[in-house]
């Protein structure tokens, strides 16, 4: 029973909005997220800029995916150019900031590794960047609904509930690929390195065979001449 009151209710909630033709819903803070990968040439320093708003947050989390040693410098600058963080030779952090108005620099420094290039992965989530203009208008466009026991307001949270855990989980794969990714570079290396260090073993236990074999040979040659 209580389902069918909660289906009529949606029901004719939208059946309102699609005639009122003219709906303004309320405006809910979403965090919104964007990854990039990108390769850090040896002996370089690349940058990147975000601008923020006030009262706003910026979080930043990054891994190094590939590269020798898996680690890299970092850092983030305010929009006055002062040092907030500063990370040295890690392979992974995550970092939050409560911003302010301007443009906020972060930065990825290789210059410490002279061939070695690095393989980045970082992930940007920003929050409170929306301002919300009039959000209790929309309720002037809603009606009917004083019939039920349900509030609107109940609904809409619910479905933001679920659209933000559904960005949430988004977010989580996006890490759990990234430090997938990084794992099968590593048991790429190491097969390499194993694969290398196999085909050297196998020619100095070759080569010392060969030799073996010489000095016993010749530890049976007879080399006095015989006069006939």
């Amino acid at each position: 029973m209580e389902f069918l009151r909660l289906l009529f209710c949606v029901q004719s909630v939208f059946i309102t909005m699609i005639s009122e033709r003219c709906v303004v819903l309320a405006a809910f803070s979403q965090a919104t997220d964007s990854d990039f990968t990108f390769t850090l040439p040896a002996g370089r320093k690349e940058c990147f800029y975000q601008t923020m708003k006030k009262d706003a947050s910026l979080e930043i989390e990054y891994q190094v995916l590939d590269g020798s040693g898996l680690d890299v410098d970092f850092f983030i600058y305010s929009p006055s150019g002062h040092v907030l963080f500063s990370d040295y030779h890690k392979s992974d952090g995550v970092h939050t900031i409560e911003t302010e108005d301007g443009d906020y620099m972060f930065c990825f420094d290789n210059t410490f590794s002279a061939v070695s290039e690095k393989l980045i992965f970082f992930e940007l989530i920003l929050d409170n960047m929306e301002v919300a203009e009039d959000p209790d208008n929309w309720k002037e466009y809603i009606h009917g609904t004083d019939m039920v026991d349900i509030k609107l307001e109940d609904i809409m949270d619910t479905i933001n509930n679920v659209k933000s855990r559904l960005g949430k989980s988004m977010q989580i794969q996006t890490l759990l690929r990234a430090f997938e990714a990084r794992d099968r570079n590593i048991q790429e290396s190491n097969f390499d390195r194993v694969n290398f260090w196999s085909t050297v073993n196998l020619g100095v236990m070759m080569l010392v065979s060969a030799v073996q074999v010489y000095l016993v040979r010749s530890l049976f040659e007879d080399k006095r001449k015989i006069r006939t």
